[in-house]
């Protein structure tokens, strides 16, 4: 049993200060410390200050935390949390790491740096405390040589990825000195308390991660050469068609820096002699090239892309000309390969479809795809004992969607074998093996549970750490209890059910309505309760703009009246069930997203959960009972005097501006969640399970249906407020006449119309008041030209 309240980072550079910043995130209490400085300033000097005076002593450490506390985006949860932390400077505050229960250290990458810190570290730290080093290249056993035995008992590299807050991936790496009850703790803690994909790794050069994407770089970088493709050509290739983030590959290296890359690189081939793609890490001389003349990237202003003005002032992103090394405007990519495979949503079908390719992009990934499964086969034994460990760090730490050994098994792994031969490409033995005991995949389901091919038993493996998490994606078939075009809902057993959405961004629509309705059906029939969670990228990005747009435009008023009704009822549903309904969401939670888990009875959110009612930004007022929630919750706010104003005003705005939420715990800040009522969970991977705890324990504590609220509104009161408010921001030109009107529909809703006095109302009433505002904007030229235009510039999911 070990306890973590309080941690030391050594290093307040950019990976240092958002380490401290992503424990503070968790409530731990943290001591940021660096070096003093060692000359003054020309403002310092001026007001006759010296390095011996407290605030220079910590300028540097203090500069660095204020600079990735202003950055974008924040890794930081909530600005309040960022008091957890406390800053200070080796010389005068080093000994206030005995109070610390983890030293992580953070410094400049010298071993000879390191190690002196280290020893300095051990006069002061407490014995039997964890004491970690983030390096990413310096091998780890090397850092504790001359340390005593309780410091390398307790001592081990802890690798974050930049940023610390949005990479999920930590990688373990022990040393032979390591007690594995502190390397498994340190696993379990990182999964837990830090939301990581801990990766447990061997100290081998690089790793896991940077080892096997590094090497998926450096090969990408020849590829291009030897089949002369252009930079905007590769970036459309290697991004989301692909399952790889959209920043692909010459958009990342410009972001990461040119020359962390090629340090990488350099590290790889000096230090694995019998890597057989060792070439491969020599760097191309187009990048030896960018390196010398300095266009390194985002840091330096220009790399593969290049903003620059034209003559009106008007921004454009150059990219570079690999063979000439100019800037010149981006041509659009277009592939046939590219064009067949966008339109099919199952990654691992599009990944077989795009291996399959018979034109320059299918030779692309055929090459692409062929190297990198040869590499990773002879990465094992080496650099881990288990295939899966590679895919996760692959998927935590690059962003990839499959990992390696799943893209094998999308792909086929004789089909990807018979495509190696032919360019000479050599595997590892165990692959052939493998294949010969008619093992065809490195991966199978039974049960619910994942298990991995294992190279010392010959056979597959249960993937461990399964046990306290439930994947929706590996549930049998026998769990589903009910599925439509836009819905599936399973039972997870002990009597609570799950509703999961699948339709595009996870969008609401007729489909994911009638599901959630079904789904209420069966839980009040023969269940205890309804978990609503899903696995896609975004919990939902709302309802169907392009539907209600379509209808609008057609003036079916009468259908568009009976889809907002159907909303609100369903959402009223979720609200009054008799049995519980949790919501757990995740990533982009938007529009009826949001209003969905306004009615929840709690909700699970992961810390990574960006919501909000975004409505007002198309042209509308949230229709499906959002604005009606709002109104509720200024309701059991009200207080006398101004205070009531201020609450009214608040919520107002929160709606009015659209605000969404940089996290779970800014959530309830903006009033969409609700403190002693809802809860953050950091990890995604044991979200479901948390949420299906929680409904069990709703149930179990005796649930009852809620009994109908009575809101009091403010009529009037509220509405003067509103209304010149609006006239104001108007007659200054911060806002249009449609924007103004946008505001009084909202307020008039809000404010539960034009009442003479504060009036208590039913929940009906003010659905009433939404739909008719909802309906009477969506007749609005203004609206339909704002919607037209988000569709067709793709700012809005259209089906």
């Amino acid at each position: 049993m070990r306890n973590i309240n309080k941690v030391a980072v050594l290093g307040s550079g950019v990976m240092g200060s958002r380490i401290a910043c992503h424990f503070a995130n968790v409530g731990v209490e943290v001591l940021l410390l660096d070096i003093p400085p060692r000359e003054l300033t020309p403002k310092e000097e001026a007001k006759g200050m010296q390095l011996s005076h407290p605030s220079v002593k910590n300028r540097i450490v203090n500069d660095s935390l204020k600079f990735a506390l202003k950055s974008n985006p924040s890794p930081i949860y909530r600005k309040s949390f960022a008091s957890r932390i406390t800053t200070g400077n080796f010389d005068d505050d080093l000994a206030k790491i005995a109070d610390c229960d983890w030293t992580i250290e953070v410094i400049v990458e010298r071993l000879d740096i390191k190690q002196q810190m280290f020893e300095r570290v051990e006069k002061y730290r407490k014995p039997g405390t964890l004491i970690t080093s983030n390096t990413s290249g310096i091998p780890i056993h090397m850092l504790i040589e001359g340390r005593s035995e309780d410091f390398r008992k307790h001592f081990c590299g802890s690798h974050f990825f930049n940023p610390p807050r949005y990479l999920k991936l930590l990688e373990i790496i022990p040393t032979p000195a390591t007690d594995p009850a502190i390397t498994s703790f340190l696993m379990e803690y990182g999964e837990t308390f830090l939301g990581k994909t801990t990766v447990l790794c061997k100290d081998t050069p690089a790793f896991i991660a940077n080892r096997v994407g590094v090497f998926s770089i450096q090969a990408l970088f020849h590829t291009v050469a030897d089949m002369g493709l252009t930079v905007e050509q590769v970036d459309k290739l290697t991004g989301p068609v692909m399952g790889r983030p959209k920043s692909a590959t010459f958009r990342t290296c410009d972001v990461v820096g040119l020359d962390t890359l090629v340090h990488v690189a350099n590290g790889v081939r000096d230090n694995c002699p019998d890597d057989e793609q060792r070439s491969l890490f020599e760097i191309p001389s187009y990048v030896t090239k960018m390196v010398e003349n300095g266009w390194l990237g985002s840091k330096t202003k220009q790399g593969f892309y290049k903003k620059v003005k034209d003559e009106k002032g008007k921004s454009t992103i150059l990219s570079l000309d690999l063979n000439s090394l100019e800037y010149t405007p981006q041509v659009k990519a277009k592939f046939a390969t590219l064009e067949m495979a966008k339109p099919i949503e199952d990654i691992a079908k599009r990944t077989k479809a795009l291996f399959n390719g018979q034109d320059q992009a299918g030779e692309f990934y055929k090459r692409s795809f062929s190297g990198v499964f040869a590499y990773v086969s002879n990465r094992i034994p080496e650099i881990t004992d288990a295939l899966y460990k590679i895919d996760d760090a692959m998927r935590a730490g690059f962003g990839w969607e499959l990992g390696p050994f799943e893209t094998w098994d999308a792909v086929g792994i004789e089909a990807a074998l018979k495509d190696m031969n032919s360019r000479g490409l050599v595997v590892s033995p165990w692959i052939n093996q493998m294949i010969e005991k008619g093992i065809t995949s490195f991966y199978k389901t039974e049960d619910g549970l994942k298990y991995y091919y294992d190279l010392e038993s010959g056979y597959y493996a249960l993937i461990p750490g399964q046990e306290s998490k439930i994947a929706l994606a590996n549930l049998p078939e026998s769990a589903v209890v009910w599925k439509n075009s836009g819905t599936t809902v399973y039972d997870l057993g002990d009597g609570i059910l799950n509703i999961a959405f699948h339709t595009k961004m996870n969008t609401i629509g007729g489909e994911v309505l009638a599901g959630l309705n079904k789904a209420l059906d069966l839980a009040e029939a023969s269940y205890k309760g309804l978990v609503v969670a899903n696995e896609g990228q975004n919990f939902s990005a709302g309802a169907n703009v392009g539907m209600i747009f379509m209808m609008a435009v057609e003036q079916e008023y009468d259908e568009l009246d009976f889809a907002i009704r159907a909303f609100q009822n369903t959402m009223m549903r979720v609200r009054y069930s008799n049995v519980p309904v949790v919501a757990a969401p995740h990533g982009l939670t938007l529009g009826g997203a949001c209003e969905l888990c306004l009615h929840a009875d709690k909700v699970i959110a992961n810390a990574e959960t960006y919501m909000g009612l975004v409505e007002f930004g198309v042209g509308l007022i949230p229709g499906g009972g959002g604005t009606k929630e709002f109104a509720v919750r200024t309701s059991e706010e009200l207080k006398d005097g101004d205070i009531r104003i201020n609450t009214l005003r608040n919520k107002f705005l929160t709606v009015g501006q659209a605000k969404v939420s940089t996290s779970a715990h800014e959530a309830f800040d903006l009033g969409y969640l609700k403190e002693g009522k809802d809860e953050v969970i950091v990890s995604r991977e044991q979200q479901i399970a948390y949420a299906k705890q929680a409904c069990l324990q709703l149930a179990n504590k005796g649930y009852a249906q809620p009994a109908k609220r009575k809101v009091t509104v403010l009529g009037q009161e509220g509405l003067g407020i509103v209304f010149v408010g609006a006239h104001s921001m108007m007659s200054g030109d911060y806002i249009s006449e449609h924007d103004k009107l946008i505001s009084e529909k909202l307020g008039f809703v809000l404010c539960g119309g034009d009442l003479s006095e504060n009036t208590e109302v039913s929940e009906q009433y003010l659905l009433d008041l939404e739909r008719r505002a909802f309906l009477e904007l969506c007749g609005e030229r203004k609206t339909l030209e704002r919607m037209q235009s988000l569709l067709k510039t793709g700012k809005i999911l259209r089906n």
